[in-house]
């Protein structure tokens, strides 16, 4: 925690050359939620949670997730998915803190987001993927989060597709996280844009680019989207986030520069589910449209 912390105070120095983005960029603005957008109403039906197992040949054992099913889930309909990452010390479980069921299936019925499955895995891709390691600000640790990459791909969508009645292609197929899910996010889904055509990453975590501490999953002239291959990105960020600082606002910049749309901006809040949950939203609002 301290290393994160004595980073954020050095971004200034370290990124003064990039240009300073508005609270509100990209191709569409943004939405405060309505009041009540996380809570349960009387009137509508959710969707519901269902806890699974898998094998994970990347791993060699069998890895956890959590899958939220649209009311009314049938085999005879195909659905769009959304996969959402937890952070640094989370498991599958995290994302339930942020009611992605509740705040979701508002969304779906008002009519403003479309039926979609939402799975939440365990993003820590080693044989041991608990909770709260002792080793979680290590190499070690980053190098298990950037190997679910592998996992995704290999192992979990292919029990997704077969599990569940899945719509293929990259338009109906979302990855999002929060803090060290939004790093994975971002990595997921610009390595794979024929997969994934929506991605979001609310408070992202260091290391998509290069610091002190890691090489970079990109070189900044090559962290971009793939021509031909755009695909939606949301960015947000706390205004009082202290611990991954300005790093959501750099790679939003970064893209920018590299000729990437991107949607970024800046809501109240710090590194906590206020900010996430109003990055969940204006995600689920925009995609599979």
């Amino acid at each position: 925690m301290k290393k994160l912390l004595a980073f954020a105070l050095s971004l200034c120095l370290l990124f003064s050359c990039l240009p300073v983005l508005a609270e509100e960029t990209g191709k569409e603005a943004w939405n405060d939620p309505p009041a009540g957008f996380d809570q349960r109403q009387e009137d509508v039906i959710y969707g519901t949670t269902v806890f699974k197992t898998y094998l994970s040949t990347t791993t060699k054992t069998f890895r956890k997730c959590l899958v939220i099913l649209p009311p009314d889930y049938t085999a005879e309909k195909d659905y769009p998915v959304l996969y959402l990452l937890h952070g640094i010390g989370g498991d599958h479980s995290e994302w339930s803190g942020g009611r992605p069921d509740v705040v979701i299936g508002n969304l779906i019925a008002q009519g403003l987001a479309p039926e979609m499955i939402v799975v939440m895995p365990n993003v820590r891709a080693r044989s041991n993927d608990m909770a709260n390691p002792s080793d979680v600000y290590s190499a070690e640790h980053f190098a298990a989060f950037d190997n679910f990459i592998n996992d995704l791909t290999n192992d979990l969508m292919p029990f997704i597709a077969k599990e569940y009645s899945v719509a293929e292609g990259r338009e109906n197929t979302a990855v999002a996280g929060l803090s060290m899910g939004g790093r994975e996010a971002l990595y997921i889904g610009l390595t794979l844009p024929e997969t994934f055509g929506y991605v979001g990453a609310f408070c992202p975590a260091p290391g998509v680019l290069p610091y002190y501490a890691e090489g970079g999953l990109f070189q900044m002239a090559d962290f971009h989207a793939t021509e031909g291959l755009d695909s939606y990105i949301l960015i947000n960020a706390g205004r009082w986030d202290g611990v991954v600082g300005e790093w959501p606002e750099t790679y939003a910049n970064t893209l920018m520069q590299n000729g990437t749309d991107v949607t970024f901006y800046i809501t109240e809040g710090g590194h906590d589910f206020t900010v996430w949950k109003h990055g969940l939203y204006n995600f689920a609002l925009r995609i599979f449209d």
